[in-house]
């Protein structure tokens, strides 16, 4: 039975939709249009949709699809001249699907099996001794044998972005001091997928910040920011991580809270917005989100006192979307890079605004553009000829990593963080090329 497509609960706001004026210079940078070249997978196409849904167009399974393919990218929020708060538009858009729409019961078993296990970092955990397992052992059997080819494609998608999981992991302090004369109190988000598969990330953070003089807060008990569960419109959910993330780290008393996902940097920088209806938490938010820095915005911020030694490798920089557009965030990671001697960086010669595909757990739900635009951007990273890809997103890392994969390539990456704290320790450059 069809359904008003909006309620009265954040609908996306007209005079948003209205800032609009259908120019087209969204097109060119928007993924789905540049795969698809459909007027109804672009912005522009989405706000128009979005606008006959306030108009009394009932919801239905084609609105939602335009709807679903969408990466959140916000590609064009940045390439937009008259403003157009797209980010807001969609995100309230998907808060409405997921609460009115009824999709297909495979559908949601996915869903719910993705958002089961991916922002608990706990749950997340006991999946990876029998993961490890599989990975050392059947892994290579079963891929061979052609098992794999008879499972749903995101499965295969899924099995595909599966990282090396780690044997041990370097414990993060609850607290690490700072070396020398201390400069700042700060708190570092260790967050779900990031802790649990790239735990040496989180290490390398706390290791760089208390050599460049920040007494480290890792408050036990924090998890997931909520950047999972907004970005597919799970708004309850994302509000109730959200709350806690505030309470952790208010609690801790530090003046910045820094993180190294990109994802949940925008996120949490957009608190005060998305709480912005609560009375407990809406100045509080506020106050939480000023103190949100990315790592490499905060490195540029404080200065650089501790040695940095050369390393003497050429790296490619590749801007994860949500620090590029959700944060603006473009010039610190580079910057923070050329201060290690003897580093080369290089840039994605070509479609450097196109998505890599992952958008949080796009490539996972909608497998088929995600792999288009993983291989497509691997190959233009392939294109700059470095030896090691830099980025500052754990899901970037897994689809460039998976798609170089599937075309039989190989290249190292590693985060920008993990390039600062090997020139600080003065590791060899072979041990970021072991990657």
């Amino acid at each position: 039975m069809a359904i008003p497509a909006f309620d009265t609960h954040h609908a996306p706001e007209m005079k948003l939709i209205d800032d609009c004026v259908h120019c087209g210079f969204c097109l060119p940078t928007c993924p789905t249009y540049v795969l698809f070249g459909e007027e109804m997978d672009s912005p522009r196409g989405r706000v128009y949709l979005m606008r006959e849904a306030h108009e009394g167009e009932l919801l239905n399974d084609t609105m939602v699809r335009h709807w679903d393919l969408c990466l959140g990218c916000l590609a064009c929020v940045t390439a937009c001249p008259s403003g157009v708060q797209y980010d807001k538009l969609i995100m309230s858009t998907r808060q409405q699907v997921e609460r009115r729409y009824r999709r297909s019961l495979q559908d949601r078993f996915f869903r719910e099996l993705v958002y089961t296990f991916f922002p608990y970092p706990s749950r997340l955990r006991v999946m990876t001794a029998p993961l490890a397992f599989y990975q050392r052992t059947i892994r290579g059997m079963t891929v061979r044998s052609g098992i794999f080819r008879r499972l749903p494609q995101r499965l295969r998608m899924m099995e595909e972005l599966m990282p090396e999981i780690p044997l041990r992991r370097e414990k993060i302090p609850a607290w690490t001091p700072a070396r020398g004369t201390e400069r700042r109190k700060v708190g570092v988000l260790l967050g779900c997928v990031q802790r649990v598969f790239f735990p040496h990330v989180n290490a390398a953070t706390v290791r760089i910040l208390s050599s460049e003089g920040c007494s480290v807060a890792a408050p036990e008990g924090q998890g997931c920011c909520g950047a999972l569960s907004e970005h597919v419109g799970r708004e309850e959910e994302a509000l109730r991580f959200a709350r806690r993330t505030i309470d952790i780290f208010q609690r801790s008393g530090v003046d910045h809270v820094i993180v190294n996902v990109a994802g949940c940097g925008t996120m949490m920088k957009d608190y005060g917005y998305l709480l912005r209806d609560d009375p407990v938490y809406a100045d509080r938010a506020k106050r939480f989100s000023e103190t949100v820095r990315d790592v490499s915005e905060f490195l540029q911020e404080l200065g650089p006192v501790a040695e940095r030694h050369p390393l003497p490798i050429s790296a490619v920089y590749h801007d994860a979307c949500h620090l590029a557009h959700g944060q603006q965030i473009r010039k610190q990671p580079r910057q923070t890079l050329q201060q290690i001697p003897g580093l080369e960086l290089k840039e994605v010669p070509r479609e450097r605004e196109i998505c890599c595909g992952s958008a949080g757990t796009y490539n996972l739900l909608e497998p088929e553009p995600g792999q288009k635009l993983g291989e497509r951007k691997a190959r233009n990273v392939l294109d700059a000829k470095a030896q090691l890809l830099v980025t500052a997103n754990p899901g970037c890392h897994l689809q460039i990593q998976s798609s170089l994969k599937r075309m039989g390539q190989t290249l190292p990456m590693a985060h920008v963080v993990e390039l600062v704290d090997a020139s600080i320790r003065g590791a060899p450059v072979e041990s970021l090329l072991r990657r």
